[in-house]
């Protein structure tokens, strides 16, 4: 399955919304596109995650990698709206608890989209 990722930035804030699986073969797109948008020096990057159908463990640690980049430049990244299967594996696996993890896009993310 295709992976497609989209960013929105605002503010010095990003939005990456993130549609189809992340796994061995679709994770190469995915760390380039936070190599890239890391570059840019957002203090905030949320990931909008409703479209996920499926992530595995290469998956989680691009994600991991890109929470650690964030937080080396003080800036943070979060979850947003994962779908029960993904919640499942951040459950099990303990990320829950390193990522904030949100059950929707946060609202001021919505606004600046209508902007």
């Amino acid at each position: 399955m295709e992976l497609k990722v989209s960013t929105r930035s605002h503010a010095g804030c990003a939005l990456v919304a993130i549609t189809g699986e992340i796994d061995l073969y679709t994770a190469p797109h995915l760390q380039s596109e936070f190599t890239r948008l890391l570059q840019d020096g957002p203090s905030r990057v949320v990931i909008d995650m409703s479209a996920v159908d499926f992530c595995d463990s290469t998956g989680m640690n691009v994600l991991l990698s890109a929470l650690k980049r964030m937080k080396e430049q003080g800036g943070s990244l979060e979850v947003a709206a994962p779908r029960p299967a993904v919640r499942k594996i951040l459950q099990v696996t303990g990320l829950d608890s390193v990522f904030t993890v949100h059950d929707e896009v946060p609202q001021e993310f919505l606004i600046a989209e209508g902007s």
